[in-house]
C-alpha cells in the first residue's frame, strides 16, 4: 500500500462520485456500488460495493 500525500498544486482539485446499481445473473440479483475518483488522475479512484440498509447486508 502506498500513502498518498497531497502534492503541490492539489489545492482546489475536486473529486467526483458516482453511484451505480449493478444487475447480475440475468436480472435476478443486483447490488449498489459507489465510485469516488479524481478525474484528472487515471490512478486516483476507489470503487466499493455498498448496501442501502443493514437489512440488505448479506
Amino acid at each position: 500500500m502506498t500513502a498518498c500525500e497531497p502534492t503541490e498544486g492539489d489545492e482546489g482539485t475536486s473529486i467526483t462520485s458516482s453511484a451505480y446499481r449493478i444487475t447480475v445473473d440475468e436480472g435476478r440479483d443486483s447490488f449498489f456500488a459507489l465510485c469516488i475518483e479524481d478525474p484528472s488522475r487515471e490512478t486516483a479512484w476507489l470503487m466499493s460495493d455498498t448496501v442501502r440498509s443493514l437489512e440488505e447486508l448479506r
